[in-house]
This record gives structure tokens, C-alpha cells and sequence, in this order.
């Protein structure tokens, strides 16, 4: 059953954005899991960080997915909704919600465990994107997991981007690898695919190396990716902030410095500021800015999207008061 496809016009010109959003199991206290008495519960997905995001931004975006139908798709549903994500949910009655168990082992070392092999997210498939849904859309965006999650949500994933590039819509691509979910050489096989589908590519240098084939400077990985069709080439370097190649033009922007809570969610708050900024029509700095300012928030905060913030709020960054009244 789908649920929640935009009967008007509210979605047009607006990001739409897909994958699978899991229930989250997690300790904010660093230590072992095991002898946890804090666990809680919540969701994250890198695609519904982006949405939730863009949204809190003030960026219209429409999120698609499937969940079970059990709590965990309830509550993934219900907080989406909160942030102001539109979203398009398949509803299966024949698979469950996925699941992410997270430990904060120490501080500064997090371990992830997926439970999704046969979950409602890893069953999308090309019939579940709603074409007419992409077609008005000013952007769409996708990542590199959903496609490693299935044969099916490849299918989706590229059908989703072939239907955008036909109707004129920008399509962007985080490439996101995700070991646990595939081999370096199977992803690579399915990102030189879709990187010619894209015209913006966000990717971490490990990542790019994956793609490219090859270990060299950021400006030649960024070269070599853009070669493959995008104008619009976004190095994440983490702590060191980013290098981009738009339209061949070369830029660098330092990384915002902040008190790092979890990391966990920074990439996606990096694309959100940069999408955002560009559906504005803002200069490549302001979305280089934008992205590294939403990126350093997204560390602030244990979470993968909790401490994602507002438009009104990035001047915080600058802030010299710790107490603003």
C-alpha cells in the first residue's frame, strides 16, 4: 500500500530523495553495548538525514520509502512527518522495518550492525517511484546504499535517475559506500553506471579512490570523476573541510571547528547545506560554506540527525556568547 503521494502541487520543484530508513538501537553513552542500561530508540537512513535536513533549512523535499507494518515503520513515518519531509511510504505487509544497532564504543570509535537482508527497504523496486513525482521535482537525489541493498533497488535507483535526466531534473549522487553491504569492486561497477547519470557528485576520498580506480590528489580524483559526466565534483574531507570542481572552476573550503560529539550524520548535513544552497541559487562558495557550517552542527549532537539545524541557527557557529537571550 503507498501512502501519502502528493495529491497537489506542493511537491513541484522541491528535492526528492529515496532509500531505506531504519529503526535505531543505540547507547549516547560511550561504553560497551552489552552492559548498556541507556538504550534508546530511534531511526536514521542517509537519505531521511538529508530530507530531514533540507527541511529544517527550508528546503521543500519529498522522501520515498518502504517500511513494515510494525512500530518501527510507525515511528519513522511519524518523525519524518514532524520535521516537515512530505514523504511517499510503501507500507509491506510481508517484510519488517530494518534495523541499526549502534555502539558508541568509545568516544571517538563508533561500530554500526545492520539487520536488512529481506527488509521492506531492501525491497524497492522501479514500480515503487512514482514518475510523475520525479518529473516535478527541481532535484533528485540518491545514494550509492541504496543500490547495494538489493538487485531490485538498483533497478529502482537507476530507473529513478534516467526518468529525472529525461525530464531535465538535476540529479545528484552521493556515492556513500558501504562495506558491510558490498565488495570496493562490485560497488565500483555500479558507480561508474551511475556517475554519468549525475550532476552533482558528492563523495569521500576513499570513496572517489573506489570509483576512479585509482589513489591520487583530490583535484585528479575530482578530475577523473567529473570526466565520467558531472559538472559538479564534491570532495569531503571531514576535519579538513572539502574541494570541489564546478564547471571545471576549483574550490576549497576549510572545515568548521566544533566540539565533535558524533560524527555519525555530518555527510549528510555536508550534501543537505550544498543542495539546499544550490536549489537557492546560491554562488558555489555559499553551498561550499553552507555545507561544511550543517555538517559541523550534525557533530555536535549524538545522532545521526538530531543535531542537524535550522537556517536561522547556522550564525551559531560564529557565536562568541555561550548563553544567547
Amino acid at each position: 500500500m503507498i501512502e501519502g503521494v502528493p495529491s497537489n502541487g506542493d511537491h513541484l520543484g522541491g528535492v526528492v530523495t529515496f532509500g531505506e530508513t531504519m529503526g535505531l538501537f543505540r547507547d549516547p553513552v560511550p561504553g560497551m553495548l552489552a552492559l548498556s542500561r541507556h538504550v534508546q530508540l530511534g531511526m536514521g537512513g542517509a537519505e531521511s538525514n538529508v530530507a530531514i535536513a533540507l527541511s529544517r533549512l527550508g528546503t521543500p523535499v519529498t522522501w520515498l520509502g518502504r517500511v513494515g507494518r510494525d512500530s518501527l515503520g510507525d515511528l519513522i513515518r511519524r518523525e519524518l512527518a514532524a520535521e516537515g519531509v512530505n514523504t511517499v511510504v510503501i507500507v509491506d505487509d510481508d517484510a519488517p522495518t530494518g534495523l541499526m544497532i549502534k555502539e558508541r564504543r568509545m568516544a571517538s570509535a563508533t561500530r554500526v550492525w545492520y539487520y536488512r537482508a529481506g527488509s521492506a527497504g531492501s525491497r524497492l523496486e522501479p514500480a515503487d517511484i512514482p514518475e510523475d513525482l520525479i518529473r516535478g521535482a527541481g532535484l533528485l537525489h540518491v545514494t550509492g546504499i541504496t543500490p547495494a541493498l538489493s538487485e531490485s533497488a538498483a533497478q529502482a535507483t537507476r530507473h529513478a535517475m534516467r526518468i529525472a535526466r529525461e525530464a531535465g531534473v538535476l540529479v545528484s549522487f552521493d556515492l556513500n559506500y558501504r562495506s558491510k553491504l558490498w565488495g570496493a569492486a562490485e560497488a565500483r561497477h555500479t558507480y561508474l553506471d551511475l556517475i554519468g547519470l549525475a550532476d552533482v557528485v558528492f563523495a569521500g576520498e576513499s570513496e572517489a579512490a573506489i570509483a576512479v580506480g585509482v589513489t591520487g590528489s583530490v583535484a585528479e580524483t575530482a578530475r577523473r570523476l567529473g570526466d565520467l559526466g558531472p559538472k559538479q565534483v564534491i570532495i569531503k574531507l571531514g576535519e579538513h573541510g572539502c574541494f570541489a570542481s564546478v564547471n571545471e572552476v576549483s574550490y576549497e573550503q576549510a572545515a568548521v571547528t566544533v566540539t565533535v560529539e558524533d560524527t555519525v550524520g555530518a555527510g549528510d548535513g555536508f550534501v543537505a547545506g550544498y543542495l539546499s544552497e544550490l536549489q537557492r541559487g546560491s554562488p558555489v562558495a555559499v553551498r561550499l560554506v553552507t555545507a561544511v557550517s550543517v555538517g559541523a552542527f550534525a557533530c555536535t549532537v549524538a545522532g545521526d540527525w538530531e543535531g542537524m539545524p535550522f537556517r536561522s541557527e547556522l550564525g551559531l557557529l560564529g557565536a562568541t556568547e555561550p548563553v544567547i537571550r
